[in-house]
């Protein structure tokens, strides 16, 4: 099974990463700035939640970023608990 990190759960993300749990069947681990919505997420869908985008990253084999602007994807990829940190090479 292929392992998947989705960091970004808006108006898109939500979604798109239920289709890859439910539709594709990943393994599917999500990060939300906002933890009540991946809460949610997890709770209609299954998967893991994370705690940071590095957490969510850990060795994966996909990242999907699913975020609002510019400032809000640098804080989730090379911010200090970002995602980078821990994504295989």
């Amino acid at each position: 099974m292929t392992s998947v990190a989705f960091l970004g759960l808006g108006v898109m993300g939500y979604p798109m990463a239920g289709h890859l749990k439910n539709k594709g069947g990943h393994d599917v681990t999500v990060y939300n700035r906002t933890k009540a919505k991946a809460e949610q997420w997890v709770g209609q869908h299954g998967g893991s939640l994370a705690a940071t985008p590095a957490q969510a990253a850990e060795g994966k084999d996909f990242v999907f970023s699913c975020v609002g602007n510019d400032d809000d994807l640098r804080s989730v990829t090379t911010g200090p608990e970002g995602a980078f940190k821990s994504m295989k090479k």
